[in-house]
């Protein structure tokens, strides 16, 4: 058999057998939610029943009726031998809107998912050369004895464990233990990467819908009578839809730069221009800070001008969410070392060394920045990255706590 088919078939099975189990993670996931649904449902239902009377049978049924979803009711019998009546559809009603949601995201996770097999392939492909490798010396005069020690030694290691090393003690064959030993650590890199990814994606998308989740319960509580609780519901209900609709917008971005999907339109453009007008839009929709911008020059550059836009507007966007009210934040553009420079400065809370190194790690927030009531999704600073990377240019950040922050990106001229 060709050996890159055969190699393609194995990160087939690699990739099937990744995806069947996470496939099941989702399913029991959203068992989970079903039940923690209906035990909601029980109390909610319950805690409408008169003073004290207390539940001695419940059951469901189906109203006589055109459609079964609309009538299927929820039935409690009481002490006082009265039958409360309930229709699921009135609360379920509340539900749809998230589980869309949710079930949208974890379909597309898994389709994403499908698609790895070319990169489980690039990954294996040191590990098939070797093996082509050893099928060439197995077939030469060599020790067979060295071999079989070798075979052991990969045999024996655990590759999910942290730390496992491919060892046989032999100084002939150290070369070969490198080899593997590097392939066991970029393994684990990415398969700890890729379950980082998955799960913090999986906790932000659930903290909306649990916010939505409980105000939904406070409406169907109390949100009838009290106008003021139905406006502050309605309200939250609104802010954190925005927020899922933002964070599936950035994950579906970062999928699609990844996959290689994300077309950019390269055309000459004026950085000078693109960096004031981000300026001047942040002074209209931002009260609370003083923005400035610095740069008389026009400064060209060949670049897609909506991403360069994007990327100029998540810097200063980070920079207004950690800025105290009054702050000034100055957007610059300058020509430097024969390169295309723009620059973002704040005088907000600054950050440790040890947190610049972990910026643009996706879903990555420094430990000011998960105190802070704007914390974000993480992911902004990613995609500036991102556009940056695909542009050629490189991004130096100075950072100091309580002094601000200043991110620096520099471009090829014309």
């Amino acid at each position: 058999m060709n050996e890159s088919k055969r190699m393609t078939s194995i990160a087939r099975k690699i990739n099937w057998g990744f995806w069947l189990r996470e496939f099941g993670d989702f399913l029991f996931i959203n068992l989970i939610i079903i039940v923690l649904c209906a035990v909601v449902l029980f109390f909610i239902c319950e805690d409408k029943l008169p003073q004290e009377i207390y539940v001695s049978d419940r059951h469901f049924e189906f109203y006589e009726g055109i459609n079964e979803y609309e009538n299927l009711i929820y039935v409690i019998t009481g002490s006082d031998e009265n039958e409360y009546v309930y229709f699921i559809h009135d609360y379920l009603d509340y539900l749809i809107a998230p589980a869309l949601v949710l079930i949208g995201a974890e379909i597309f996770i898994l389709f994403i998912r499908i698609f790895y097999t070319g990169r489980i392939r690039r990954k294996l492909k040191p590990l098939n050369d070797l093996a082509i490798k050893v099928e060439e010396l197995s077939s030469a005069s060599y020790d067979p004895e060295k071999l079989e020690n070798l075979e052991h030694a990969i045999s024996n290691v655990r590759p999910d464990v942290p730390g496992a090393r491919v060892s046989t003690g032999d100084h002939e064959l150290q070369s070969i233990e490198v080899a593997l030993n590097n392939l066991l650590d970029r393994m684990r890199e990415s398969q700890r990467q890729q379950n980082r990814f998955v799960s913090d994606a999986s906790h932000e998308l659930r903290t909306p819908i649990a916010v939505i989740q409980g105000y939904v319960n406070m409406l169907d509580r109390w949100g009838k009578e009290d106008e003021n609780i139905l406006n502050e519901s309605i309200e939250a209900l609104k802010n954190e839809s925005e927020h899922m609709k933002n964070l599936v917008e950035q994950l579906l971005f970062l999928a699609r730069g990844d996959s290689g999907r994300n077309t950019l339109k390269f055309e000459t453009v004026n950085l000078t221009d693109i960096v004031r007008e981000v300026c001047e839009e942040s002074m209209m929709i931002d009260e609370n800070h003083v923005y400035q911008f610095k740069g008389d020059e026009d400064v060209a550059m060949y670049g897609d001008l909506a991403m360069l836009k994007q990327s100029v507007r998540i810097f200063t966007d980070n920079a207004s969410k950690y800025s105290n009210k009054g702050d000034t934040i100055t957007l610059g553009v300058k020509s430097e070392n024969g390169k295309a420079v723009y620059y973002v400065q704040d005088e907000g809370v600054g950050m440790q060394s040890s947190e610049v190194v972990h910026v643009f790690e996706r879903f990555y927030r420094s430990d000011s920045a998960r105190n802070s009531k704007t914390g974000g999704s993480g992911l902004g600073l990613s995609i500036a990255k991102w556009i940056i990377d695909a542009h050629n240019g490189e991004i130096e950040i100075l950072s100091r706590p309580e002094f601000g922050t200043r991110f620096t990106v520099s471009f090829n001229k014309l």
